[in-house]
């Protein structure tokens, strides 16, 4: 089990950058938790890089180049590298969400056309 490299995320933690801990070298991700009526500091954007958000717990507010829409648990979505963004947790709610950060095009291909089927069978498919 060599390829595996696990880390354990607290659900209270305010922010989890997963890059160093899991040694990623093709993306970035990070889990966090913000807290009733706090979100990122600072409206951003990227050079390269999209991001897609997944909401895992909470509700909150998404600002996106001027507009503010709303958004829950279960709400997944993604943004450009120009997109000026930033989010919020709403002032009722703690917001958990998970952000993947990935140079835009750079993808070579998708599981059906990446994965490589192996012989070895697991446990629970013999």
């Amino acid at each position: 089990m060599t390829a595996l490299r696990k880390i354990f995320v607290a659900k209270d933690a305010a922010r989890t950058e997963l890059h160093d801990a899991l040694q990623l070298s093709g993306c970035e991700i990070s889990v966090n938790h913000a807290a009733k009526g706090t979100g990122v500091p600072f409206v951003h954007s990227h050079k390269d890089n999209e991001e897609v958000y997944g909401i895992l717990e909470g509700h909150g507010e998404l600002y996106l180049d001027g507009e503010v829409s709303n958004i829950q648990a279960g709400d997944w979505f993604v943004i450009d590298p120009d997109g000026h963004r930033a989010l919020k947790a709403a002032d009722d709610s703690d917001m958990i969400y998970i952000c993947v950060q990935v140079k835009k095009g750079s993808l070579g291909g998708f599981t059906m056309t990446d994965a490589n089927l192996c012989e070895d069978k697991a446990p629970w498919q013999k």
